[in-house]
């Protein structure tokens, strides 16, 4: 078992900087290997943190959400791109498309009016009547701008598609298959009194338990990091009963960079995407008064965190996730797997080996792990390379270069995705 005190000591430092308690977990393939809690979860009871401390996770929420609408989109409900008005009938402004609103590229307004400045959260039917005065602040797909009305406006089309209360199909559909325990919609003893910390003076103020009512399914859940330890390792690899493993790798796929011109942080369907010194960890953050959350995960490895805070400043938890998942990273390294010869390739296989040329371009294909792979000699990583699987006429790309295209045998030469690749090199036929 791998010393974990450096992971104790990244969550020591981070509530050393002003945070009245941080708790944290780490899983790996499907494990909790590692949890801790730091720091006071309730100043008038003079109780400390636990890892079984309930905390509200805000955002969090939002990728039960997007979990939802996909098992409906694989139930036949509806279709990514569909229009909002198409499932919530008579509502105003409803042209945004499903899958935009999952990435927030609908242009919708950030919030569902001034419900954090007033301190009253709309109900189900005030958000529904409110949309005919909603601004669209950009342009249909224009740019990312995060909509926390978008995901509200989701959780409608959960209920109504469903037939049932958005946060009961979240409960009897996710939340319990998964046995998430500890996640709920309202706070559950032992639970984490959220804080305000004063910059100067070092004291805390309390803050409030907001019911965000109609707009639940933006951020109203409450979690312990050993149950988004669970929940990590679900968005890395689905569950069955759940959700089905090719949607869950479907919701990975990016449909925006937030920075075009830096390619640090992604969107897929309700999932955030951050590059983190080269590795892909996809999960969300929260915030709500009082509490902060993050809980990311390498899909690769199967490899995440969790973290949470009773602080609404100071405290960024998607950094602590993401930092506690690369150093767990290199506690439980992936094992290097040993070479082995291959069984000897079907006949028709063999005669596919090797070197072709197709565009004036080299590829090289071989057998291996029972499938027929191939790549291009020379270009830059993640162009190149691809792996096969066998039709009744031929074969089809499965994964990597020209995915889904079809692959066949033409004599002396091979036909991929319309075109020819022959054993020498060839210029275009005029």
């Amino acid at each position: 078992m791998p010393d974990t005190q450096a992971l104790d000591r990244i969550l020591q430092e981070r509530q050393a900087d002003r945070l009245p308690s941080v708790a944290a977990a780490v899983v790996h393939k499907g494990e909790q290997v590692w949890s801790n809690a730091v720091g006071t979860a309730d100043y008038d009871e003079d109780r400390e943190a636990t890892p079984d401390t309930q905390y509200r996770v805000g955002s969090v929420t939002k990728t039960f959400t997007a979990t939802a609408i996909m098992q409906l989109r694989d139930a036949g409900e509806l279709d990514l791109d569909d229009r909002l008005e198409q499932h919530l009938d008579g509502i105003a402004n409803g042209t945004p498309t499903i899958r935009r609103l999952l990435c927030h590229l609908s242009g919708l307004q950030r919030e569902a009016g001034e419900m954090f400045v007033t301190g009253e959260s709309p109900t189900e039917d005030e958000l529904i009547a409110s949309m005919s005065e909603v601004e669209f602040v950009l342009g249909p797909a224009q740019a990312h701008h995060y909509s926390n009305l978008a995901f509200a406006l989701l959780g409608q089309v959960v209920a109504r598609k469903s037939g049932r209360p958005y946060t009961s199909y979240v409960d009897e559909r996710i939340i319990q298959p998964l046995g998430l325990t500890r996640t709920s919609w309202a706070p559950r003893a032992p639970k984490a009194q959220g804080y305000l910390v004063d910059e100067y003076a070092r004291t805390v103020w309390k803050e409030p338990e907001t019911d965000l009512a109609g707009t639940a399914a933006a951020g109203q859940l409450w979690s312990t990091v050993e149950d988004l330890g669970r929940w990590a390792t679900f968005l890395a690899r689905g569950a069955d009963g759940v959700l089905d493993a090719k949607t869950n790798e479907e919701m990975w796929f990016p449909q925006l960079m937030y920075y075009p011109h830096e390619w640090v942080l992604g969107w897929g369907l309700g999932l955030m995407l951050f590059n983190h010194e080269g590795t892909i960890y996809g999960g969300h953050g929260g915030a709500m008064a009082g509490h902060l959350a993050g809980v990311y995960v390498d899909r690769k490895t199967q490899t995440g965190a969790a973290a949470l805070t009773n602080s609404g400043t100071r405290g960024d938890m998607d950094l602590l996730a993401v930092t506690l998942a690369a150093r767990a990273r290199e506690l439980w390294p992936e094992p290097i797997e040993p070479w082995r010869r291959e069984d000897e390739p079907p006949a028709d296989v063999r005669a596919i080996l090797g070197r072709w040329w197709s565009e004036g371009s080299e590829f090289v294909f071989w057998w291996e792990g029972a499938a027929l792979q191939a790549k291009v000699v020379g270009t830059l990583p993640g162009r190149g390379e691809t792996t096969f699987e066998r039709e009744a006429d031929g074969w089809r790309a499965s994964a990597g270069r020209e995915r889904g295209e079809r692959l066949r045998v033409d004599g002396d030469r091979l036909i991929w995705s319309g075109y020819a690749f022959t054993r020498a090199q060839e210029p275009f036929k005029a």
